[in-house]
């Protein structure tokens, strides 16, 4: 992989994206090998390491020479006011607490926002080596190859991955509506990577995806992805939060309907 000043500008945006994921996973991943210390944010389990911040900063340096009018964010605090009404939205490592734990199940994940919302995702694990890519206009492929478009199941024969802090659950507005979900699929799936989660249900891997108060670097990239894989995603505010939510069509209706009735 060549370093952020030597990629080709002219690169498409795709090919740009798939590059930086995989650039940035690769990063991390070696960082995490040579051993990391461990910074809280908010709580025990809201963690950042250097490594984090040393593939946002390989992305950002990267994007800035190659999409200098571009604005970007991103989560470790990168920022930059675009002129071109293209932001890249950046998280280096989605999943930092499996992360550090030394579990699989994490990404580096990227997405181009526009005026009408994502236009591209690319994720890239590096435990297994995958790589999703797709977007408007885009049809989502895993490395390299386009994934069939998600065919509609009903929500009772769906996984419903999500990500509930358990000190949310103290707020009834947040549990009732949680329970009301999840009452309605066939197993509940709590995994610790908000884009892996998105990108397997772009898959096909996992049913639908429930969340609520989604940071954007957790949601634009997997939005982009499962909606060029031919399923649906909504943001509704409801009860005081904003529930994020992403799968097949039929899925999506039924979600929605339980969403609005809790």
């Amino acid at each position: 992989m060549p370093d952020a000043w030597d990629i080709d500008p002219t690169l498409s945006d795709a090919d740009l994206a798939v590059r930086l994921v995989t650039a940035a996973g690769s990063l991390a991943a070696r960082m995490r090998a040579e051993g990391l210390r461990t910074d809280h944010k908010t709580s025990v389990s809201d963690v950042v390491t250097a490594a984090d911040r040393a593939a946002e900063e390989l992305v950002t340096q990267t994007l800035r020479r190659a999409r200098p009018d571009d604005g970007i964010l991103g989560e470790e605090g990168a920022a930059h006011d675009g002129t071109s009404g293209r932001r890249w939205v950046i998280d280096p490592v989605d999943g930092t607490y499996n992360f550090v734990s030394g579990l699989a199940y994490w990404c580096s994940a990227l997405a181009l926002q526009d005026d009408d919302g994502a236009a591209l995702g690319a994720v890239h694990q590096p435990s297994s080596g995958e790589t999703w890519v797709g977007g408007r206009g885009r049809p989502t492929t895993l490395d390299g190859v386009a994934l069939p478009r998600l065919a509609d199941r009903p929500l009772a024969e769906c996984s419903m991955a999500t990500y509930i802090h358990p000190t949310t659950l103290n707020d009834p507005d947040v549990l009732q509506t949680w329970q009301a979900l999840v009452a309605g699929v066939a197993t509940p799936r709590v995994l610790g990577s908000g884009s892996m989660d998105l990108s397997n249900v772009a898959t096909g891997r996992v049913g639908v995806w429930a969340q609520h108060s989604t940071e954007p670097w957790d949601w634009l990239p997997g939005q982009a992805l499962v909606e060029a894989a031919g399923g649906r995603t909504a943001v509704v505010h409801h009860r005081g939060h904003r529930w994020h939510l992403a799968g097949n069509a039929r899925a999506l209706d039924e979600l929605l309907e339980r969403l609005r009735a809790s």
